[in-house]
């Protein structure tokens, strides 16, 4: 078991994103319906971002519900929301009191008006909070983000705001849903499987990727502490080498 005590303070990564999986897996594992695992994994988010405001995390972006999750069973869609309408309502003053800001990403607004309504008011009332940056990937997918940012960019390439010449990465950067966040630094997913699925793609580009079999709900504090970690004995170089680096730190 790996004890907060064992991680490097000077290494923590800014900017982590789960891909929480497994929820489906692990209520059938014990004859349960995929609802029971969806509630249960509830309980690992609320340990998971207490392990990460307790290392330093500046920024935990969570992937909550995808563009693609509306393709699920009706009946399943619907419990999610009520989760988290209700799970919004029970966390509110233990965002207050720990210092965690909640903010999204995402189509918020083509969520139900419960959601959207709690939303905005846990949001508002955390707006000024700043030990932990609790982001939550709502209606969210990357390739959407993408495309809306290009025409956003598109449109203002039109009313002359700026040339094609100068679109950049930080025109890029400015017009996607994460504009206010650093780029992600450590990428974990959950319950075995080694795909993006289509979040962060842009934002990933240097991310370090962590792969567990653990499934979700089991996902507690000591797995994450473990993969921190494993994350603080990897050697970034974004494209530089082994020795650039070195001379660097040197």
């Amino acid at each position: 078991m790996t004890e907060v005590s064992n991680i490097q303070k000077g290494k923590i990564p800014k900017h982590v994103a789960i891909i929480m999986d497994g929820n489906g897996r692990w209520a059938k594992q014990k004859g349960k319906p995929r609802v029971f695992g969806h509630r249960n994994g509830v309980k690992s988010v609320q340990d998971i971002v207490e392990a990460a405001a307790e290392i330093g995390i500046d920024t935990l972006t969570l992937y909550t519900f995808s563009t693609e999750n509306w393709n699920r069973p009706k009946q399943e869609i619907s419990f999610l929301m009520s989760l988290l309408v209700s799970s919004l309502k029970k966390e509110l003053k233990t965002f207050v009191k720990n210092n965690i800001k909640l903010q999204t990403i995402g189509k918020i607004d083509m969520l139900p008006l419960k959601v959207v309504k709690e939303l905005k008011e846990v949001i508002e009332k955390t707006k000024n909070n700043t030990r932990l940056t609790l982001n939550l990937a709502l209606n969210y997918g990357a390739r959407e983000e993408i495309v809306n940012a290009f025409k956003i960019i598109s449109k203002k390439v039109v009313n002359n705001n700026f040339s094609i010449e100068e679109i950049d990465e930080n025109i890029i950067n400015n017009h996607l849903y994460t504009v206010t966040l650093p780029d992600v630094d450590f990428l974990i997913r959950t319950s075995g499987e080694k795909r993006i699925s289509n979040f962060l793609l842009w934002q990933v580009a240097y991310a370090e990727f962590y792969f567990t079999d653990v499934l979700w709900p089991d996902f507690k504090k000591e797995h994450f502490f473990q993969a921190i970690k494993e994350y603080q004995k990897r050697e970034r170089r974004f494209g530089k080498t082994s020795e650039q680096i070195k001379n660097t730190n040197d």
